[in-house]
């Protein structure tokens, strides 16, 4: 089974930053998965259930398939 997200994937989150971008980059997934905004660098931790009631889509980045 390939996992849905992994280290260095860029999310959309369904709700926006305080800095105005709802776009994360993923720095580390556990039972936590910690963001990192890709605005103004500020990281975030939050429990994976949160994590993905929370997430709109999932872009890819470094580790996507082409």
């Amino acid at each position: 089974m390939k996992p849905k997200y992994v280290l260095n994937d860029k999310v959309i989150m369904k709700k926006p930053h305080a800095c105005g971008t709802n776009e994360w980059i993923i720095t580390r997934v556990g039972v936590d998965i910690k963001l990192k905004c890709s605005n103004c660098g500020r990281e975030i931790m939050m429990d994976r259930l949160e994590f993905e009631k929370k997430l709109k889509k999932i872009i890819g980045g470094q580790n996507e398939e082409v």
